[in-house]
Parts: C-alpha cells; structure tokens; sequence
C-alpha cells in the first residue's frame, strides 16, 4: 500500500510540474433511530463533497444546519471541492493527515481508499436504512470481502443528449449506431453549432468516459479480465480513431483541453447538437437556454451496430465514505442517515430533478417526487437513464471493483495520450501503446 500512495503522490507531483412512497415501517425505523441518539451526539466533524452548484449545495448545507438544530451540541463544517480537486486533496491528505471524517467519492476513488485503508465498514448504518432498498450493484461497488464501506446517495447514469429541433430541421433520425452519430454530427456541424464536443482536458478524465462508451459499446473493456490496461486491442484502436475523427469534422479545437463543465457548457448554450452526460443536462440548460428545454431529450448511447445486445455503459452511484480517522464516526452516521428520510431526501434529489435519481426504492413513487415539473416533462428522458443505470457499471467495473479502474480515470493517462496525438501528430497506435504502458506501470503498486 505504501508503494501505492507513493505512486500516486508522485505522480501528482507530476501533474503539478507538467501543468412512492417510501415504507412507512423502514421510515419510522430511521426517524426512531435518529430519535433515540438525539440529545447524546456532541462533536465535531468535517464534511468533504462536490456539490458545488447552487441548488444541491443550499440542500445539503440546509439539511446540516437542520440536523445542528437538532442535536446543538453537533457542529458539521462542509468544504466543497471540484472533482479534480478533491481527488488531489484526498491523496495528498493520506500522507498528512489532513483528511475529513466523512465525504462523498467516485466509485473509483472508493477503491482506492479501501486499498488504503482509510475507510470504516458502513454496513450497520446500510442495514439500518434497509439493505434490501439499495441496488445490490451499487453496494458491491464498495464492498470488500463482505464490508460495505460506502453508501449511494444517488443514481445517474451517461447517456446521449439530442436536439430535436435539429434533427428535425435536416431530416435527421435519432442516431443508434455510432456510424450513424457520426454522419449526422458532421452534418449539424454549421451555422455556429458544432455536431459533437470532443473533451480531452488533462484535469478529467472525459476522454477516459468517451473512449469507455465506444468500447463497451462493442462488448469490450478498457481493462483485461487480469486487469491490466487495455488500449491496443483492435476495438480500442477503432474507439481512439472514432473520436479523433469527430475531433477533427465535429468538434471546436479548444476541446482539446475541456473539462465535464467546459463540454457540458456548449450543450447548454445550444452551441452542440450531441452531448455524452447524465441528467444534469437539463438543469444546465434550464440555466442556460430556457428557450431550448423542449427541445433537448436523451437516448441511449449508440451501438457498433444496430442489432447489437444493449450494453450498459457508464452508471454512476454517487458513495458517500466515512474515514478511519474521523473522531465521530457516530455522527457522521446519523447525519447521513438523516439524508434519507424522504422530505429532505426528495428536496435534494430535486435540486437538480433527473441529474440525480433515487438510491433507495420506493422514493420514485412518491406523489412528492413525481410532482417536480421538470420529472413531469422529462420522463422519456429519466426512463432512459433509469434504464441505462440498471445495466452499466463505473468505468472499468466490468470486472468487479478494482483500484487499476480508479487509476484508469483519476491518473488522466488516457486524456494526455489523446493529447499527444492531437497535439504531436505522434501515431496512434503508438501513442496507445505508451498509454497502456504507463498505466501497467502504475498498476504494478496494487499487484
């Protein structure tokens, strides 16, 4: 494990140089809970996540002041970071200490921290919620060896975004193969609109997500069944190809270097035809474009070819983690445990309503729920999702949870390979192959 953190420290280093309702019976047991250790929690703890857009922020920093209110001898601080941002500031933290009692994660990153030791078992505070009202896929997201060290907060899912105004106006069908994504995307590719934004900015790992959704697509995996990486299989090579050619006819140059934000951005200002996320499209352009929310819909992500199975892709189950270090562990439980009951359970998932679905069964049934507005107009869209969220996994879980698939996407390997081809002109199957290299060498410290 040292080898690992040692590994990832430096290579940060590297980085930094370089550049329904809800059962009644279930939802008295988590009120009758709280009720019982109300009036004996006292302490302190820190709350690490990365909701830091207004609506979810207000939500969960409303939901902590209530919880203070409840129990005044508790004070939760929260401090918000960017996805990159926190992943830095977590690894880092292992080596100084500076790390707070509980967060949220990726699903790669929780692997991570299991593989470091630095979480605590959370399966007392699961089952006191209702293990059986979660996705057994997503618990066994962090799960080792029967400990479940994270809990879902919610479910998303990445899917494809259309507009059916410009489908429409050039006589266009939604797209179901990615031949098909990519004729009509060169076609859309006018009058100030770019067919498809291509992002492969060094500080995420979209490029990463890209390349994932046309392998997959194809029944493959970015990582071999023993694990290692896999980037100069045929099916690879054919996914590197693809996306450089939508580069190269479909996209703005500056993508190059665009984050999630940067390439959601253009989708929300009607500056893309297609776009590749989850459900927090819509809020985005609800901010952005209003004027263009009934023209925006989701469908899944394309296939090879048409009579392909239908594969999951990439799904989402946002963990929240409690760390080893943290002085309140009790705290920290009850506070998330108070995130689940329904009133502001439903508040929060409607903060950014369809970007963020239901962890626990029953919640999408509620009257409550199903009463948001954008629910309402956006149920094609978060069937969709829903849909492709049962049959996904995170980036590399094909295989099971494993640290090398939180390396994959947190390390950007992926992303500066693209880089190094758009940007060099250095041949892509020899770029492909430095990339698998680099990333074999950084799995040889969990081995």
């Amino acid at each position: 494990m040292k080898r690992l953190i040692c590994s990832v420290l430096t290579f940060l280093m590297i980085i930094t140089l370089c550049t329904g309702c809800v059962s009644n019976n279930k939802q008295d047991s988590i009120e009758s809970s709280e009720s019982e250790m109300q009036g004996e929690l006292s302490g302190e703890i820190t709350f690490w996540h990365s909701f830091t857009q207004g609506p979810r922020l207000e939500v969960i920093q409303k939901a902590a002041n209530k919880f203070m209110e409840e129990n005044p001898k508790v004070k939760i601080n929260i401090e918000t970071f960017s996805w990159n941002d926190f992943y830095n500031k977590w690894t880092t933290g292992l080596a100084t200490g500076n790390l707070p009692d509980m967060s949220t994660a990726l699903p790669g990153q929780v692997v991570e921290m299991i593989d470091a030791d630095a979480l605590i078992p959370l399966n007392d505070l699961i089952k006191e919620i209702g293990e059986d009202r979660f996705s057994e896929t997503a618990l066994n997201e962090g799960t080792v060896d029967g400990n479940r060290y994270s809990i879902p907060l919610y479910t998303h899912a990445q899917v494809m975004w259309i507009r059916k105004d410009l489908l429409e106006e050039n006589n266009l069908e939604v797209p179901k193969t990615w031949d098909q994504f990519y004729e009509a995307a060169k076609l859309l590719t006018k009058n100030g609109v770019y067919g498809c934004s291509f992002p492969c900015g060094s500080n995420d790992f979209q490029a990463t997500n890209f390349l994932n959704f046309y392998v997959k697509s194809g029944g493959g995996s970015l990582l071999t069944d023993d694990l290692k990486a896999n980037l100069t299989s045929d099916l690879a090579i054919d996914g590197i190809n693809f996306w450089l050619k939508v580069y190269k006819d479909c996209s703005p140059k500056d993508s190059v270097n665009y984050d999630v934000l940067d390439q959601a951005t253009l989708y929300y200002q009607g500056k893309t035809a297609f776009d590749f996320n989850s459900g927090f499209q819509i809020s985005g352009v609800a901010q952005n474009s209003p004027d263009l929310l009934d023209y925006v819909d989701c469908y899944p992500i394309p296939k090879i070819n048409e009579n392909d199975e239908e594969r999951g892709i990439t799904t989402a189950n946002q963990p929240m983690v409690i760390w080893k270090k943290s002085k309140h562990p009790e705290i920290c439980k009850a506070f998330m445990k108070s995130l689940y009951k329904e009133d502001i359970y439903i508040e929060f998932l409607h903060a950014t309503p369809v970007g963020m679905l239901p962890a626990i069964s029953g919640i999408s049934e509620s009257e409550t729920y199903k009463s948001n507005e954008i629910i309402q107009k956006f149920q094609h869209a978060e069937e969709v999702i829903r849909n492709a969220a049962k049959i996904g996994t995170a980036i590399g879980f094909e295989h099971g949870p494993n640290v090398q698939a939180g390396i994959m996407t947190n390390q950007h390997i992926i992303e500066w390979m693209f880089q190094d081809i758009i940007t060099n002109g250095t041949d892509v199957e020899v770029a492909a192959k430095a990339a698998e290299d680099k990333l074999n060498e950084l799995f040889e410290s969990v081995q």
